[in-house]
Parts: structure tokens; C-alpha cells; sequence
């Protein structure tokens, strides 16, 4: 029979390193459940698990089985099934704020300067470290729930866009999209 983790799972990460698809995996937690039958109790274990290449690219998914490996693997698949892709500036930060939500569970994603680090709790951290992103400032309200954390951090990085992909959508330059003030800064530094 599996041991629970002492601290019931959550703020448990580990780390694998896939050597042919260059995805990296990072269990959020794991939850035990226990259904009570005549005989006694079963136990089953719920994973959660993010995926992402550290380039952009990030998915989540959930898993269950009667055994933490099978759930874990589970949760691994519907990760690599869900992935998305995440604009970034300079590869290291978002380009803008963004906000999301998901049932109770409310983020705000701030872009940060460099050598900010990743100022993220528990299920945003992995997700961020999957992501790539080395500068972020994130904050969680509401719920402390990983699976509606990591689904609100989803909704807001969807939200995410680059100047290029705005600027396309309305038909205009980048260079209007960002404004003079940005222009006039680029030009200083040259």
C-alpha cells in the first residue's frame, strides 16, 4: 500500500525530464480518496500535474487510479493533450498584466523587470517554471484549491497577447500598438 505524503500532498513538486519530446512534468499534488465498502476502505489517488517545454508552450492535467504512478501517468497524458501557447517578452516575462478566474479561485499576473525571479505560491510556480518564464509577479485571491489555482493561472496566461498578434488583429503597426513612449525608450538605448 502507498504512504500519504505528511503534508497531504500539497506543496509537493517533483521534477522529471522527458529525453525525446524535451517536455518537462512537475506534480502540483496529489490527493488521497478513500471510499468506504463492506470490507473496509479503498483508497484511490487524484494527481495533478503540469507539463511544459520551458519555451513557451505549457498544459495541466488531472488524474485518477488506484495507485500514485497510473494516476500520475494519467495526468501526465491530459496534459500533454492540453497544452497551450504562451507569448513572451523577451522570453522571460508576459507582455502585460492579466487577470483570471476560475470558480472561487482568483489570479493577478504582473510582468516583472529582470532578475525579479518568479514571485509565485505553490501551483502558479510550477506552472511558471514549466512555462519558462524566469520574471513574473503573481498573486492568488480567494480559494487555495491547486486544481481552481492552476485553472485560473490557464485562464489568465490564455488571455496573454504579444503587440504583434494586437497588432494584426486591428489591422494597425506594432509601433502604434506600443505607443511613443516605448519607441522613445528603444531609441535611447541605441
Amino acid at each position: 500500500m502507498a504512504r500519504e505524503p505528511r503534508d497531504g500532498g500539497r506543496g509537493r513538486e517533483r521534477e522529471r525530464e522527458r529525453e525525446g519530446d524535451d517536455l518537462i512534468d512537475k506534480l502540483v499534488t496529489i490527493n488521497r480518496v478513500a471510499k468506504v465498502v463492506k470490507g473496509g476502505r479503498r483508497f484511490a489517488f487524484a494527481a495533478l500535474v503540469v507539463v511544459g517545454d520551458q519555451k513557451g508552450r505549457v498544459g495541466y492535467g488531472a488524474g485518477k487510479a488506484r495507485e500514485v504512478p497510473e494516476a500520475i501517468r494519467k495526468a501526465t497524458e491530459r496534459a500533454k493533450r492540453g497544452m497551450i501557447r504562451v507569448p513572451m517578452k523577451e522570453g522571460r516575462t508576459l507582455h502585460h498584466d492579466a487577470a483570471g478566474h476560475f470558480g472561487a479561485g482568483k489570479v493577478i499576473l504582473r510582468s516583472a523587470e529582470a532578475g525579479t525571479g518568479i514571485i509565485a505560491g505553490g501551483p502558479m510556480r510550477a506552472v511558471f517554471e514549466s512555462l519558462g518564464i524566469h520574471d513574473v509577479v503573481a498573486k492568488s485571491l480567494g480559494t487555495r484549491n491547486p486544481h481552481n489555482m492552476v485553472k485560473a493561472t490557464f485562464a489568465a496566461l490564455e488571455r496573454c497577447a504579444s503587440p504583434r498578434a494586437v497588432a494584426n488583429r486591428r489591422g494597425k503597426k506594432v509601433s502604434d500598438i506600443l505607443g511613443k513612449r516605448e519607441q522613445a525608450v528603444e531609441g535611447a538605448d541605441a
